[in-house]
């Protein structure tokens, strides 16, 4: 009776089967100190601790009742929506131009309005610090909105441009053939098309702006502080697990804008394209 041998894997199994055993190292690596933010968030102890020691929900009431975290979550509410409307705006108008028009430096000019995506926040928010500080508009909402919109408009201007390519304009000249304005077109035939990738943007914006620490740190002043930057006080001076709390809440947002994102390209896809 012979013995039984195991197969030999080939070197390209093994390859492929480390990598994949290593990609998810990282993964649990990157992920479980986030998923742990949950069960610490209903801790009953006064102090971040895990495991949690007991169950409540007493952390939950206290950021969404004590003014010293609702007043900054409503500025950074405020900010984030008004940086939402100004790099959807912007930032679509820009797509257009880039996408549908032809002009010498077309692309540089694309290049120089995502290098915020690029270039490091510290880098930019010590720029923007000496250069609203010459105003006097450290800790306006002015100075947070075009902080923002900065780091906003890129996003918009890569998920509007994608929709666009993805654009059949033979639509918009049928649309004018037909006796439709350049304008009525747009608005009756491409917008409706491209809804979606402005729509990805526009949250995107929202969620990038609400959520944003390192620029708001540097604008914030004593009486205008967003929401991040009350967090990183709070990290710094106690370690009770309210911070917990609303990182937990920020984090299923995040999801929630993933998710309808999600459902927004899934739209587009059954749109007519090219």
């Amino acid at each position: 009776m012979t013995g039984y041998r195991m197969p030999r894997l080939a070197p390209n199994m093994v390859m492929t089967i480390a990598f994949s055993a290593f990609a998810w190292l990282i993964v649990a690596f990157l992920v479980v100190p986030i998923v742990l933010v949950v069960p610490m968030s209903f801790s009953d102890s006064s102090y971040l601790s895990f495991p949690p020691q007991g169950f409540t929900f007493k952390w939950y009431l206290q950021v969404m009742t004590d003014d010293t975290w609702t007043e900054p979550t409503l500025l950074s509410a405020q900010i984030a929506v008004m940086t939402a409307l100004v790099s959807t705006v912007v930032g679509t108008s820009t797509a257009i131009a880039i996408v549908r028009g032809s002009f010498r430096g077309k692309k540089i000019v694309r290049t120089l309005i995502i290098s915020p995506i690029i270039a490091p926040n510290i880098v930019l928010a010590i720029a923007l610090y000496f250069t609203f500080s010459r105003f006097g508009m450290i800790g306006t909402r002015v100075a947070f909105v075009l902080s923002h919109s900065l780091l906003c408009i890129p996003f918009v201007l890569l998920t509007v441009s994608a929709s666009l390519n993805r654009f059949d304009p033979g639509l918009e000249l049928a649309a004018m053939n037909l006796g439709a304005s350049r304008w009525t077109a747009f608005l009756r035939v491409t917008l409706p098309i491209i809804r979606p990738g402005i729509a990805s943007g526009a949250i995107f914006s929202f969620i990038i702006s609400f959520d944003e620490p390192v620029i708001s740190y540097f604008l914030s002043s004593v009486s205008q502080s967003t929401l991040p930057r009350v967090m990183f006080q709070n990290i710094a001076t106690s370690v009770e697990p309210n911070v917990a709390a609303i990182s937990t809440i920020l984090m299923m947002l995040s999801l929630g804008v993933l998710g309808l994102t999600t459902l927004l390209r899934k739209g587009q896809g059954a749109l007519p394209g090219r």
